[in-house]
Formats: structure tokens, sequence, C-alpha cells
């Protein structure tokens, strides 16, 4: 009999970037996983040709599992958590993905597990992502330092220390690529009102800021400073820099976005 040691509960986007992301690195391997979807997406289907099994509802075969990883929609979590409870032993560490659900909550659909909590972006899906994590009580450096590979396998993953920085992290973060994709879209728009021809307009907006998320990747200088750099005095940069960092310009804007991503994030923990 397989003795499968991690399962996945949630093979879509977000959860199959962690599939590819583990066998990739070999964190682990295909036969040591199970996957529990009903439609599951590409890349669990790879893995599952590669020797992972797929299962379409809890059962037994998910009693000998060391790590649960949730990566279901939000509003799916209470029609299965009992469910995968009640087929756990109670040495599993339990790692949620899950939106605007706290750790109280987990602690008490898993009662006497361990649990972590993290939130990771949507750039994990080509390996470029970024993942805050925060644990409850119980958890042991094993199970931490595990957690930390799986979450790495995707990109960064680091620790906070208070929960409701895991709100945060998602209007940062997590939300964050959008504001990206709309930077785009606004610049590709500002190209086409000054009279760049509509087949150019979206390959200069996207491969600026492409270069731009290079530069800020492949070097150790701050935002500020390459900011600087490419601003000569009194040039074209330096007159759109004048507009866009007025007191009501791209900051102000900016914390304006993130307070409301942040309050919709502690209205979903709250409900």
């Amino acid at each position: 009999m397989t003795n499968h040691t991690h399962l996945i509960v949630g093979a879509g986007k977000m959860g199959g970037a962690l599939i590819s992301g583990w066998l990739e690195t070999k964190i682990l391997k295909a036969k040591n996983l199970l996957i529990l979807d009903p439609s599951p997406g590409l890349e669990a289907q790879m893995a599952i040709k590669a020797g992972a099994t797929h299962i379409k509802k809890p059962s037994k075969k998910i009693s000998t599992v060391d790590y649960v990883l949730l990566a279901i929609k939000p509003q799916s979590f209470s029609d299965l958590a009992n469910d995968i409870e009640k087929h756990l032993g109670k040495d599993v560490t339990v790692i949620s993905i899950l939106a605007g659900t706290s750790l109280d909550s987990l602690q008490s659909s898993f009662p006497e597990r361990s649990i972590i909590r993290a939130m990771p972006n949507t750039p994990a899906s080509i390996g470029m992502g970024i993942t805050a994590f925060t644990k409850g009580s119980g958890v042991s450096a094993k199970q931490e330092k595990m957690t930390v590979s799986l979450l790495s396998a995707v990109g960064q993953a680091h620790h906070v220390a208070n929960e409701h920085l895991i709100d945060v992290v998602t209007a940062i973060s997590g939300s964050g690529p959008a504001y990206i994709f709309h930077m785009a879209e606004a610049l590709e728009a500002a190209a086409l009102n000054i009279g760049l021809p509509p087949e150019l307009a979206p390959i200069f907006a996207r491969q600026t800021v492409i270069g731009a998320a290079g530069l800020l990747s492949e070097t150790d200088f701050p935002a500020t400073e390459l900011r600087q750099n490419v601003t000569s005095p009194n040039g074209t940069t330096a007159a759109a820099l004048d507009v866009l960092m007025d007191v009501n310009g791209l900051a102000a804007l900016m914390r304006e976005t993130t307070q409301a991503a942040l309050k919709r994030a502690k209205e979903l923990a709250d409900s």
C-alpha cells in the first residue's frame, strides 16, 4: 500500500501551481501525493499521470497523510471540513490558503491538529509568488520547516507573527498583481490616447511593465533609487512624475486602494 504523506484539497489554479512546484523541485514524489478534487486542473492531471492518487471525495485513503493543504474556495470549506477531519490522524498539519478563514475557524474544524494559515499570490503559477504564513499554537519546528519548503516551491515564503498581518499581506501581495495588471491597462490606454497605434500600444505598455519589474528583480537598488536613475532633471520623466507624485497622485491612490482591500479582507474574516 502506498504511503500518501501529503494531501491537497482543491487542484485549481493555485492548487495546481503548488502541485507543479512540489514535483518540479522534488520536494515530493508524485506517488506520495493525494489530490482531492472532483475535477482536477491540468497540472493536477499531469501529476496523476506521474503517479499521484486522485480521489473525488474524502475517504480512508487520507488517513496516512502528515500534511493537508487546503486550496479550495472558502465557500466550499464548511461542506468539506467535517468529512476530511474525521479521516485524519491527530498528528496532521493543516495548511490553509483560504482567504478570510481564520486560525480559530480552522482550529475549530480540525481540533487537536497543528494549523498554519497562508496567503500566496498568483505569480506562484510561474514560480515567482510570495507567501506569508502564520502558525497556530503547537506547530513544531519540523512542521514549520516542511511548510516553508512546500510554500517556497512556488516563490518566497515569509513567516508573520501576528495573524492580522495576513489580511495586510492580502491587500498588498494577494491583490497586488491586479494593481500591476491595471497599471499596464492604463498605460496602454494612455499610449493610445497620445497617438501610439493600436497594434503597438499593448506591446509597449506590457514590455515596459515587464522590463521595469525585471530591473527590480535583477538589482539590489531600492525602487526609489531606480526611479531617480531614470528621471533627468527637467526632463520628460520629471514632467510626468510631477503629475503622478502630486499630493493626490499615485501614492495617495495606492493608500486608498490597499485600505479598501484590507477592509474587505477583515470583513471576510469576520463573516
